[in-house]
Protein backbone atom coordinates (compact mmCIF):
# COMPACT_ATOMS: atom_id res chain seq x y z
CA UNK A 1 0.00 0.00 0.00
CA UNK A 2 1.85 3.35 -1.16
CA UNK A 3 0.55 6.63 0.69
CA UNK A 4 1.01 10.51 -0.69
CA UNK A 5 1.79 13.24 1.12
CA UNK A 6 -0.19 16.58 -0.21
CA UNK A 7 2.04 19.37 -0.91
CA UNK A 8 -0.02 21.64 0.76
CA UNK A 9 -2.76 21.55 3.78
CA UNK A 10 -5.84 21.01 2.60
CA UNK A 11 -8.07 23.91 2.37
CA UNK A 12 -9.82 23.41 5.42
CA UNK A 13 -7.06 22.74 7.85
CA UNK A 14 -6.48 25.42 10.60
CA UNK A 15 -4.99 28.99 9.71
CA UNK A 16 -1.64 27.94 11.30
CA UNK A 17 -1.12 24.66 9.16
CA UNK A 18 -1.77 26.89 5.99
CA UNK A 19 0.71 29.56 7.00
CA UNK A 20 3.36 26.99 7.77
CA UNK A 21 2.75 24.30 5.60
CA UNK A 22 4.98 25.29 2.92
CA UNK A 23 7.79 25.44 5.57
CA UNK A 24 7.19 22.06 6.62
CA UNK A 25 7.45 21.20 2.82
CA UNK A 26 10.70 23.81 2.08
CA UNK A 27 12.44 22.32 5.41
CA UNK A 28 12.03 18.81 5.07
CA UNK A 29 13.68 18.71 1.31
CA UNK A 30 16.23 21.13 2.97
CA UNK A 31 16.80 18.55 5.37
CA UNK A 32 17.50 15.68 3.23
CA UNK A 33 19.59 17.62 0.50
CA UNK A 34 21.77 18.84 3.46
CA UNK A 35 23.37 15.35 4.08
CA UNK A 36 24.10 15.11 0.15
CA UNK A 37 25.70 18.54 0.19
CA UNK A 38 28.15 17.60 3.20
CA UNK A 39 28.98 14.40 1.38
CA UNK A 40 30.00 16.19 -1.71
CA UNK A 41 31.78 18.94 0.55
CA UNK A 42 33.73 16.06 1.79
CA UNK A 43 34.21 14.75 -1.33
CA UNK A 44 35.83 17.38 -2.92
CA UNK A 45 37.81 18.15 -0.02
CA UNK A 46 39.48 14.16 0.15
CA UNK A 47 39.70 14.33 -3.73
CA UNK A 48 41.67 18.21 -3.45
CA UNK A 49 44.04 16.72 -0.94
CA UNK A 50 44.65 13.00 -2.82
CA UNK A 51 47.37 11.89 -5.50
CA UNK A 52 44.66 12.92 -7.95
CA UNK A 53 44.62 16.31 -7.13
CA UNK A 54 45.57 17.38 -10.68
CA UNK A 55 42.45 15.38 -12.23
CA UNK A 56 40.54 17.58 -10.11
CA UNK A 57 41.77 20.94 -11.23
CA UNK A 58 41.92 19.81 -14.50
CA UNK A 59 38.06 18.74 -14.84
CA UNK A 60 36.70 22.43 -13.81
CA UNK A 61 39.20 24.44 -16.18
CA UNK A 62 37.88 22.39 -18.74
CA UNK A 63 36.92 24.20 -21.50
CA UNK A 64 33.03 23.80 -22.85
CA UNK A 65 31.57 26.16 -25.49
CA UNK A 66 27.88 26.89 -26.94
CA UNK A 67 27.86 27.72 -31.05
CA UNK A 68 24.97 29.35 -32.87
CA UNK A 69 26.65 30.11 -36.33
CA UNK A 70 29.97 31.53 -36.29
CA UNK A 71 28.86 32.88 -32.32
CA UNK A 72 30.49 30.82 -29.60
CA UNK A 73 29.98 31.10 -25.52
CA UNK A 74 33.02 29.43 -24.61
CA UNK A 75 33.70 29.27 -20.29
CA UNK A 76 35.34 26.54 -18.06
CA UNK A 77 33.42 23.72 -17.00
CA UNK A 78 33.68 26.06 -13.49
CA UNK A 79 32.47 29.06 -14.88
CA UNK A 80 29.23 27.44 -16.45
CA UNK A 81 28.68 26.09 -13.03
CA UNK A 82 29.26 29.62 -11.02
CA UNK A 83 28.01 31.23 -13.80
CA UNK A 84 25.12 29.29 -15.48
CA UNK A 85 23.52 26.54 -13.42
CA UNK A 86 23.75 28.67 -10.10
CA UNK A 87 21.82 31.45 -12.08
CA UNK A 88 19.04 28.52 -11.71
CA UNK A 89 19.59 28.60 -7.50
CA UNK A 90 19.51 32.00 -7.96
CA UNK A 91 15.67 31.61 -9.52
CA UNK A 92 14.37 29.40 -7.21
CA UNK A 93 15.74 31.49 -4.22
CA UNK A 94 13.81 34.28 -6.43
CA UNK A 95 11.09 32.15 -6.42
CA UNK A 96 10.78 31.65 -2.42
CA UNK A 97 11.28 35.29 -2.05
CA UNK A 98 8.40 36.48 -4.44
CA UNK A 99 6.06 33.77 -2.48
CA UNK A 100 7.37 34.75 0.86
CA UNK A 101 6.40 38.27 0.31
CA UNK A 102 2.97 37.62 -1.47
CA UNK A 103 1.54 35.15 0.67
CA UNK A 104 4.33 33.91 3.76
CA UNK A 105 6.22 34.67 6.21
CA UNK A 106 7.33 38.05 4.57
CA UNK A 107 3.80 39.08 3.52
CA UNK A 108 2.84 41.53 6.56
CA UNK A 109 5.33 43.56 8.90
CA UNK A 110 3.90 42.38 11.92
CA UNK A 111 4.99 38.62 10.59
CA UNK A 112 8.02 39.59 9.35
CA UNK A 113 9.44 42.29 11.65
CA UNK A 114 11.05 39.58 13.98
CA UNK A 115 13.01 37.34 11.25
CA UNK A 116 13.77 40.52 9.16
CA UNK A 117 15.54 42.03 12.46
CA UNK A 118 17.17 39.19 12.97
CA UNK A 119 18.50 39.01 9.23
CA UNK A 120 19.54 42.36 9.46
CA UNK A 121 21.98 42.41 12.48
CA UNK A 122 23.24 38.33 11.41
CA UNK A 123 24.21 40.55 8.20
CA UNK A 124 26.02 44.04 9.35
CA UNK A 125 27.61 42.28 12.64
CA UNK A 126 29.55 39.86 10.55
CA UNK A 127 30.36 42.04 7.75
CA UNK A 128 31.32 45.13 10.67
CA UNK A 129 33.80 42.35 11.96
CA UNK A 130 35.29 41.21 9.22
CA UNK A 131 35.93 44.37 7.51
CA UNK A 132 37.79 45.87 11.35
CA UNK A 133 40.28 42.65 11.14
CA UNK A 134 41.07 43.26 7.27
CA UNK A 135 40.87 47.21 7.28
CA UNK A 136 43.67 47.93 4.67
CA UNK A 137 44.78 44.72 3.75
CA UNK A 138 44.35 43.05 0.95
CA UNK A 139 41.06 40.76 1.92
CA UNK A 140 39.56 44.11 2.68
CA UNK A 141 37.16 43.35 -0.26
CA UNK A 142 35.46 40.03 1.46
CA UNK A 143 33.04 41.77 3.76
CA UNK A 144 30.55 40.31 2.33
CA UNK A 145 31.51 36.61 2.59
CA UNK A 146 30.09 36.04 6.17
CA UNK A 147 26.87 37.61 5.69
CA UNK A 148 24.90 34.94 4.42
CA UNK A 149 23.01 31.99 5.58
CA UNK A 150 23.04 28.36 3.98
CA UNK A 151 19.24 27.27 4.40
CA UNK A 152 20.22 23.86 3.43
CA UNK A 153 22.56 23.38 5.72
CA UNK A 154 20.92 25.01 8.75
CA UNK A 155 17.47 23.92 8.14
CA UNK A 156 19.25 19.99 8.14
CA UNK A 157 21.00 20.76 11.00
CA UNK A 158 17.80 21.82 12.90
CA UNK A 159 16.00 18.45 11.57
CA UNK A 160 17.94 16.37 13.41
CA UNK A 161 16.99 17.14 16.82
CA UNK A 162 13.66 15.62 15.78
CA UNK A 163 10.08 16.86 15.45
CA UNK A 164 10.61 18.00 19.49
CA UNK A 165 12.18 21.61 17.76
CA UNK A 166 9.29 24.16 17.77
CA UNK A 167 7.93 24.92 13.98
CA UNK A 168 7.41 28.00 15.22
CA UNK A 169 11.84 28.08 15.27
CA UNK A 170 11.76 26.40 11.73
CA UNK A 171 9.49 28.77 10.64
CA UNK A 172 11.95 31.49 12.41
CA UNK A 173 14.91 30.18 10.57
CA UNK A 174 13.58 29.71 7.16
CA UNK A 175 12.43 32.88 6.93
CA UNK A 176 15.53 34.37 8.50
CA UNK A 177 17.63 32.73 5.82
CA UNK A 178 15.25 33.87 2.76
CA UNK A 179 15.37 37.43 4.16
CA UNK A 180 19.14 36.86 4.70
CA UNK A 181 19.60 35.47 0.55
CA UNK A 182 17.56 39.02 -0.16
CA UNK A 183 20.88 40.98 1.72
CA UNK A 184 23.15 38.51 -0.37
CA UNK A 185 21.30 39.31 -3.73
CA UNK A 186 21.64 42.94 -3.50
CA UNK A 187 25.28 43.06 -1.87
CA UNK A 188 26.54 41.07 -5.14
CA UNK A 189 24.52 43.14 -7.18
CA UNK A 190 25.97 46.43 -6.15
CA UNK A 191 29.47 45.53 -4.68
CA UNK A 192 30.63 42.79 -6.40
CA UNK A 193 29.81 43.94 -9.81
CA UNK A 194 32.39 44.78 -12.39
CA UNK A 195 32.82 47.47 -14.74
CA UNK A 196 29.75 47.63 -16.72
CA UNK A 197 28.80 47.57 -20.42
CA UNK A 198 25.68 49.86 -20.32
CA UNK A 199 24.64 48.37 -24.19
CA UNK A 200 23.97 44.97 -23.21
CA UNK A 201 22.35 46.26 -19.68
CA UNK A 202 19.82 47.93 -21.92
CA UNK A 203 19.20 44.97 -23.86
CA UNK A 204 18.83 43.38 -20.32
CA UNK A 205 16.36 45.76 -19.27
CA UNK A 206 14.70 45.41 -22.27
CA UNK A 207 14.45 42.13 -22.48
CA UNK A 208 12.98 42.42 -18.47
CA UNK A 209 10.63 45.06 -19.54
CA UNK A 210 9.20 42.22 -22.07
CA UNK A 211 8.93 39.46 -19.36
CA UNK A 212 6.97 41.60 -16.92
CA UNK A 213 4.94 42.88 -19.93
CA UNK A 214 4.60 38.67 -20.22
CA UNK A 215 3.22 38.88 -17.06
CA UNK A 216 0.90 41.58 -17.67
CA UNK A 217 -0.56 40.03 -20.65
CA UNK A 218 -1.60 36.41 -19.31
CA UNK A 219 1.28 34.64 -20.32
CA UNK A 220 2.01 31.11 -18.29
CA UNK A 221 3.69 29.28 -20.56
CA UNK A 222 7.52 28.42 -19.23
CA UNK A 223 9.00 28.24 -23.25
CA UNK A 224 8.08 31.89 -23.10
CA UNK A 225 9.63 32.87 -19.84
CA UNK A 226 12.73 29.91 -20.79
CA UNK A 227 13.43 31.25 -23.60
CA UNK A 228 13.65 35.34 -22.47
CA UNK A 229 15.11 34.22 -19.47
CA UNK A 230 18.23 32.49 -21.01
CA UNK A 231 18.33 35.75 -23.26
CA UNK A 232 18.37 38.14 -20.02
CA UNK A 233 21.26 35.81 -18.62
CA UNK A 234 23.44 36.27 -21.54
CA UNK A 235 22.37 40.28 -21.27
CA UNK A 236 23.96 40.32 -18.14
CA UNK A 237 26.92 38.04 -18.74
CA UNK A 238 27.95 40.54 -20.90
CA UNK A 239 26.97 43.81 -19.09
CA UNK A 240 29.60 42.89 -15.98
CA UNK A 241 26.63 42.85 -13.27
CA UNK A 242 27.13 39.00 -12.67
CA UNK A 243 24.78 36.97 -14.44
CA UNK A 244 23.34 35.17 -11.58
CA UNK A 245 21.18 38.43 -10.79
CA UNK A 246 19.42 37.24 -13.97
CA UNK A 247 17.73 34.44 -12.65
CA UNK A 248 16.46 36.38 -9.61
CA UNK A 249 14.96 39.11 -11.87
CA UNK A 250 13.25 36.42 -14.20
CA UNK A 251 11.74 34.62 -10.48
CA UNK A 252 10.12 38.45 -10.32
CA UNK A 253 8.22 38.38 -13.21
CA UNK A 254 7.07 34.92 -13.44
CA UNK A 255 3.14 34.77 -12.29
CA UNK A 256 1.98 34.48 -9.03
CA UNK A 257 -2.27 34.51 -9.89
CA UNK A 258 -3.82 31.22 -10.43
CA UNK A 259 -6.55 30.93 -13.92
CA UNK A 260 -8.99 29.68 -11.96
CA UNK A 261 -10.20 30.70 -8.44
CA UNK A 262 -11.07 27.89 -6.02
CA UNK A 263 -14.90 27.43 -6.72
CA UNK A 264 -14.57 27.56 -10.10
CA UNK A 265 -11.61 24.60 -9.72
CA UNK A 266 -13.93 22.57 -7.57
CA UNK A 267 -16.82 22.99 -10.65
CA UNK A 268 -14.82 21.72 -13.50
CA UNK A 269 -13.08 19.21 -11.08
CA UNK A 270 -16.23 18.08 -10.31
CA UNK A 271 -17.70 17.67 -13.57
CA UNK A 272 -14.54 15.67 -14.89
CA UNK A 273 -14.44 13.31 -12.12
CA UNK A 274 -18.51 13.01 -12.81
CA UNK A 275 -17.95 12.15 -16.67
CA UNK A 276 -15.19 9.73 -15.37
CA UNK A 277 -17.45 7.92 -13.31
CA UNK A 278 -20.60 7.60 -15.71
CA UNK A 279 -18.49 6.62 -18.90
CA UNK A 280 -17.29 3.56 -16.77
CA UNK A 281 -16.97 0.28 -18.69
CA UNK A 282 -15.29 -2.35 -16.87
CA UNK A 283 -13.98 -4.56 -19.77
CA UNK A 284 -12.07 -1.93 -21.21
CA UNK A 285 -9.08 -0.04 -19.65
CA UNK A 286 -8.65 3.80 -19.55
CA UNK A 287 -6.61 3.84 -22.35
CA UNK A 288 -9.22 2.76 -24.68
CA UNK A 289 -11.54 4.56 -23.12
CA UNK A 290 -12.14 8.24 -25.34
CA UNK A 291 -14.66 9.47 -22.85
CA UNK A 292 -12.69 9.24 -19.66
CA UNK A 293 -9.35 10.28 -21.31
CA UNK A 294 -11.53 13.79 -22.35
CA UNK A 295 -12.45 13.49 -18.86
CA UNK A 296 -8.36 13.03 -17.58
CA UNK A 297 -7.30 16.16 -19.69
CA UNK A 298 -10.24 18.10 -18.81
CA UNK A 299 -9.45 17.51 -14.78
CA UNK A 300 -5.32 17.91 -15.87
CA UNK A 301 -6.08 21.20 -17.69
CA UNK A 302 -8.45 22.70 -14.57
CA UNK A 303 -5.64 21.14 -12.04
CA UNK A 304 -3.30 23.49 -13.79
CA UNK A 305 -5.03 26.26 -14.21
CA UNK A 306 -5.57 26.43 -10.41
CA UNK A 307 -1.99 26.37 -9.56
CA UNK A 308 0.66 29.67 -10.20
CA UNK A 309 3.20 28.83 -11.93
CA UNK A 310 5.63 30.24 -9.38
CA UNK A 311 3.97 27.51 -7.23
CA UNK A 312 4.46 24.77 -9.79
CA UNK A 313 8.04 26.12 -10.94
CA UNK A 314 9.63 26.11 -7.36
CA UNK A 315 8.27 22.60 -6.29
CA UNK A 316 9.59 21.20 -9.55
CA UNK A 317 13.00 23.12 -9.13
CA UNK A 318 13.60 22.08 -5.46
CA UNK A 319 14.88 18.71 -6.65
CA UNK A 320 16.91 19.26 -9.35
CA UNK A 321 18.77 22.52 -7.08
CA UNK A 322 19.07 20.59 -4.04
CA UNK A 323 20.57 17.56 -5.07
CA UNK A 324 21.86 18.81 -8.25
CA UNK A 325 22.95 22.14 -8.80
CA UNK A 326 24.36 22.90 -5.19
CA UNK A 327 25.89 19.47 -4.56
CA UNK A 328 27.83 19.99 -8.02
CA UNK A 329 28.82 23.89 -6.65
CA UNK A 330 30.16 21.91 -3.80
CA UNK A 331 32.53 19.96 -5.20
CA UNK A 332 33.35 22.55 -8.34
CA UNK A 333 34.28 25.00 -4.77
CA UNK A 334 34.32 23.39 -1.93
CA UNK A 335 37.94 21.22 -3.24
CA UNK A 336 40.83 23.30 -1.18
CA UNK A 337 44.50 22.05 -0.91
CA UNK A 338 45.15 21.95 2.47
CA UNK A 339 49.13 22.02 2.70
CA UNK A 340 51.79 23.83 5.38
CA UNK A 341 51.10 27.68 3.67
CA UNK A 342 47.10 26.54 3.82
CA UNK A 343 47.81 26.13 7.19
CA UNK A 344 49.83 29.55 7.99
CA UNK A 345 46.93 30.95 6.49
CA UNK A 346 44.30 29.82 8.99
CA UNK A 347 45.85 32.77 11.49
CA UNK A 348 45.84 35.50 8.80
CA UNK A 349 43.10 38.43 8.78
CA UNK A 350 40.85 36.57 6.26
CA UNK A 351 40.24 33.71 7.85
CA UNK A 352 40.30 35.33 11.00
CA UNK A 353 37.63 37.86 9.38
CA UNK A 354 35.43 35.01 8.17
CA UNK A 355 35.30 32.96 11.46
CA UNK A 356 34.77 36.04 13.59
CA UNK A 357 32.03 36.81 11.37
CA UNK A 358 30.25 33.72 11.15
CA UNK A 359 30.77 32.12 14.55
CA UNK A 360 30.30 35.53 17.07
CA UNK A 361 28.95 38.14 14.54
CA UNK A 362 25.95 36.20 13.03
CA UNK A 363 24.69 34.76 16.65
CA UNK A 364 25.50 38.27 18.23
CA UNK A 365 24.00 39.76 15.58
CA UNK A 366 20.78 37.70 14.93
CA UNK A 367 20.16 37.48 18.82
CA UNK A 368 20.97 40.97 19.56
CA UNK A 369 18.72 42.54 16.84
CA UNK A 370 15.45 40.30 17.68
CA UNK A 371 15.71 41.23 21.11
CA UNK A 372 16.05 45.43 20.66
CA UNK A 373 13.16 44.39 17.99
CA UNK A 374 11.28 42.96 20.75
CA UNK A 375 11.97 45.02 23.23
CA UNK A 376 11.24 48.05 21.23
CA UNK A 377 7.45 46.89 20.06
CA UNK A 378 8.40 46.75 17.00
CA UNK A 379 8.19 42.53 16.93
CA UNK A 380 6.60 40.30 18.70
CA UNK A 381 8.56 36.77 19.76
CA UNK A 382 6.31 33.32 19.43
CA UNK A 383 5.67 32.13 22.88
CA UNK A 384 6.39 28.75 22.49
CA UNK A 385 10.21 29.68 20.52
CA UNK A 386 12.19 30.77 24.27
CA UNK A 387 15.17 33.09 23.85
CA UNK A 388 17.42 30.36 24.25
CA UNK A 389 15.91 28.72 21.50
CA UNK A 390 16.09 31.56 19.09
CA UNK A 391 19.84 32.03 20.13
CA UNK A 392 20.81 28.09 19.30
CA UNK A 393 19.33 29.11 15.95
CA UNK A 394 20.70 32.03 15.73
CA UNK A 395 24.32 30.01 15.41
CA UNK A 396 22.97 27.85 12.74
CA UNK A 397 22.75 31.10 10.90
CA UNK A 398 26.34 31.02 11.17
CA UNK A 399 26.44 28.23 8.87
CA UNK A 400 27.70 30.45 5.47
CA UNK A 401 28.86 27.78 3.20
CA UNK A 402 27.42 28.18 -0.01
CA UNK A 403 26.57 31.76 -0.60
CA UNK A 404 29.75 32.49 1.22
CA UNK A 405 31.51 30.06 -0.88
CA UNK A 406 30.19 31.88 -3.57
CA UNK A 407 30.93 35.39 -2.38
CA UNK A 408 34.02 35.08 -1.67
CA UNK A 409 34.93 33.27 -5.43
CA UNK A 410 33.70 36.85 -6.16
CA UNK A 411 35.26 39.25 -4.05
CA UNK A 412 38.41 37.71 -3.50
CA UNK A 413 40.58 37.46 -7.10
CA UNK A 414 44.21 36.20 -5.09
CA UNK A 415 44.11 32.75 -5.46
CA UNK A 416 46.19 32.29 -1.89
CA UNK A 417 43.99 34.43 -0.55
CA UNK A 418 40.51 32.79 -2.01
CA UNK A 419 41.98 29.02 -0.61
CA UNK A 420 42.00 30.45 2.93
CA UNK A 421 38.87 32.16 2.53
CA UNK A 422 37.25 28.68 2.07
CA UNK A 423 39.23 26.89 4.74
CA UNK A 424 37.34 30.06 7.20
CA UNK A 425 33.92 29.23 5.61
CA UNK A 426 34.60 25.46 6.26
CA UNK A 427 35.85 25.58 9.60
CA UNK A 428 33.14 28.31 10.47
CA UNK A 429 30.56 26.49 9.48
CA UNK A 430 31.56 23.36 11.11
CA UNK A 431 31.83 25.38 14.74
CA UNK A 432 28.75 27.51 14.26
CA UNK A 433 26.65 24.35 13.10
CA UNK A 434 28.06 22.42 16.11
CA UNK A 435 27.53 24.60 18.52
CA UNK A 436 24.18 25.54 17.43
CA UNK A 437 23.15 21.74 17.46
CA UNK A 438 24.41 21.47 20.71
CA UNK A 439 23.08 24.52 22.06
CA UNK A 440 18.95 23.36 20.95
CA UNK A 441 19.76 19.91 21.79
CA UNK A 442 20.46 20.86 25.60
CA UNK A 443 17.57 23.12 25.18
CA UNK A 444 15.30 20.29 24.32
CA UNK A 445 16.70 17.61 26.88
CA UNK A 446 15.85 20.61 30.00
CA UNK A 447 12.46 20.56 28.35
CA UNK A 448 12.17 16.91 28.00
CA UNK A 449 13.15 16.36 31.84
CA UNK A 450 10.62 19.62 33.27
CA UNK A 451 7.94 17.67 30.88
CA UNK A 452 8.28 14.22 32.61
CA UNK A 453 6.38 13.81 36.12
CA UNK A 454 8.22 13.42 39.15
CA UNK A 455 8.94 9.61 39.71
CA UNK A 456 7.25 8.63 43.20
CA UNK A 457 9.96 6.93 45.30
Amino acid sequence: MTTTTPLSPPARAPLIERLVGPFQHFAHQEASSGLFLLGCTVVALAWANSPWAGAYHQLWEVPLAIRVGSRALEMSLHHWINDGLMAVFFFLVGLEIKREVLVGELASLRRSALPLAAAAGGMLVPALLYALVNRGGPGGAGWGIPMATDIAFALGVLALLGPRVPLALKVFLAALAIADDIGAVLVIAFFYTGSIGWSSLAWGAGILVALAGANALGVRHRIVYGLLGVALWGAFLGSGVHATIAGVLLAFTIPARTRLAAQEFLGRGHDALTRFAEAERREVGVLANPEQLGALQNLEVAAEGAQAPLQRLERQLHGLVAFGIMPLFALANAGVHIDTAALRGLTGPVVLGIVLGLVIGKPLGITLFAWLAARLHVAERPPEISWGALHGAAWLGGIGFTMSLFIAGLALRDEALLAQAKLGILTASLLAGTVGWLLLRRGDDRAAGAEEPPQRS
